[in-house]
């Protein structure tokens, strides 16, 4: 049996309905319950209750990172329209900048695109960061 949560007073009434449904092994899986509600259900009779969360737990250490993803290379002409990117620069702002056109900006961006494997800006800047290329 799956329930999403129990309640402090819960367990009792959990237990009655399933005694009335006679319902002999019941393990049951919650996201959140306290421990003297998981006590309840096992003196009631249940063989397993499991709570990934209980009210009194200790918490869990963090997951360490993962490792950024490697990226494919990138010239540093792809890098500088990135960052004239994150910085919310239009194509034409970013090729005044870089002393390019924005049809060559435009085609700078669809080689990253795909290389990174996305056409949206705003991914192409997160895989970007996520990947050590920004900062």
């Amino acid at each position: 049996m799956v329930v999403s949560e129990i309640a402090d007073g819960d367990g009792v009434a959990l237990v009655q309905n399933l005694r009335r449904r006679g319902a002999p092994r019941v393990v049951v899986l919650t996201r959140r319950a306290s421990r003297p509600e998981l006590s309840v259900l096992l003196q009631g009779g249940l063989r397993g209750a499991v709570a990934g969360q209980t009210a009194t737990s200790v918490p869990r250490q963090p997951a360490p990172a993962p490792a950024p993803p490697t990226l494919p290379e990138l010239t540093a002409r792809e890098i500088s329209v990135l960052r004239l990117v994150a910085d919310g620069r239009s194509n034409r702002l970013i090729g005044e900048e870089l002393g390019l056109s924005a049809l060559t900006v435009k085609s700078h961006l669809a080689r990253i695109s795909r290389k990174l494997g996305t056409g949206d800006r705003a991914e192409l800047v997160a895989i970007s960061i996520r990947g050590g290329v920004l900062d």
